[in-house]
């Protein structure tokens, strides 16, 4: 517990946060690679070098201190990083590590300002936030190690298959090595994958949806090939030019807040832009092989037909279930985007809706369903990569 002084401390830094929380982190990150080089084999060095991941540990930062006297408030946001940190194997020990730097940085970029009392009151802060990550990140290790078949962090996997879906996007399915059965996973859930890419110094890791309803045996993921010279590239024109069937991968156990409510029988609206597809599938084939009568709508974006995946299977689930409707945007052929008016005529009314795609999709989309008056319960997504703070009006 906290100090009421320590509280007001606290939340008198937050206007200070906000103005000058991005060059906290950016600091802090610099500083500790510096000095932690091996922590290189577990962040995202493409959203390192986008200012992505700076941006995402101001945002909490930020939130952490807004809500200091009520930390009950940001533990949606502690789970879904928790989820995050489990796939990429950060453990209790990374977490001094990281309050050092944190405080070296508060205190090089506010110089004077930031006082002894405030550092004092925000090295008491990060212990009970840090105990609070420690705590859940290590049970949802025990419960992934205990689950049958399961692991803690990263195990070798081999690629079984691999797939072309579409002009730009390959699934890849991938087999445990040692042959054993594999723990199920709830459908919209990711797994990290962990490679060593040639002539690169460090290993890197990349968090991809699984596309398909658990199966036991076999996890698919299906990759879209990026620009090969962006940051965000690398990993994927190295899946798609480099490894085949044979191959080796590490991988980690399934992770992840945002996926399908499979207690419930409510309807569902699956909306998706892109390759933001991947988690969707996971969640429409579940319901086809599972609840056949639960009323479904899936709502997809995408360029054209030639970058659309999976267009034959959703059409065939679509054709099996007995309350569901598919429909499939193409924007560069005329059929335009998903907007407030195709959303009034598409969502299912009651439903339970889930949004994964690009950033602005996104915030397009979530934003024009709260104006149609869907709650904000009611609306789940899931970013790629880092948790960037959407300008959502219900935020």
């Amino acid at each position: 517990m906290l100090s009421q002084e320590t509280i007001n401390i606290i939340k008198s830094t937050v206007p200070v946060l906000e103005q000058h929380g991005n060059t906290i982190t950016t600091v802090f990150y610099k500083n500790m690679f510096e000095a932690n080089p091996e922590l290189l084999n577990i962040f995202n060095h493409a959203n390192q070098s986008q200012g992505r991941q700076q941006a995402a540990l101001a945002n909490t930062v930020y939130a952490a201190a807004a809500n200091i006297d009520n930390l009950g408030a940001i533990i949606p946001v502690v789970v879904q990083i928790a989820h995050k940190h489990k796939s990429l194997g950060i453990k209790a020990e990374h977490y001094p590590i990281v309050g050092y730097h944190l405080l070296g940085a508060i205190k090089e970029v506010l110089g004077d300002a930031a006082t002894p009392e405030i550092i004092e009151a925000w090295g008491q802060a990060y212990g009970v936030i840090a105990d609070a990550f420690i705590g859940i990140e290590k049970d949802m290790y025990k419960k992934a190690e205990q689950a049958e078949g399961g692991w803690a962090t990263f195990k070798e996997f081999t690629i079984a298959d691999k797939v072309v879906e579409s002009d730009v996007i390959t699934s890849f399915y991938l087999k445990p090595a040692d042959g054993k059965t594999l723990p199920a996973y709830l459908p919209g859930q990711y797994i990290s994958i962990r490679t060593q890419i040639p002539g690169e110094e460090y290993t890197v890791n990349r968090q991809y949806s699984l596309s398909q309803a658990s199966t036991g045996d076999v996890y698919r993921i299906s990759v879209k090939r990026e620009d090969e010279n962006q940051p965000a590239g690398k990993v994927s024109v190295y899946l798609h030019n480099e490894l085949n069937v044979g191959d080796t991968l590490e991988v980690s156990a399934p992770a992840g807040d945002f996926h399908l409510d499979t207690e419930s029988n409510n309807p569902v609206t699956l909306i998706s832009g892109g390759v933001g597809i991947t988690p969707m599938m996971s969640m429409y084939e579940t319901i086809a092989k599972t609840t056949k009568d639960r009323p479904v709508a899936f709502l997809h974006s995408a360029r054209t037909r030639k970058h659309q995946a999976f267009d034959t299977v959703l059409q065939e689930l679509n054709a099996s279930l007995s309350a569901s409707s598919y429909k499939a945007l193409y924007s560069e052929e005329g059929d335009g985007f998903i907007n407030r008016e195709f959303l009034a005529a598409n969502v299912l009314e009651g439903s339970d809706i889930y949004v994964c795609g690009p950033t602005a999709f996104m915030q397009v989309v979530i934003n024009d369903l709260y104006a149609l008056g869907f709650p904000a319960d009611k609306v789940h997504f899931e970013f790629f990569g880092p948790a960037v703070q959407l300008e959502l009006a219900n935020a």
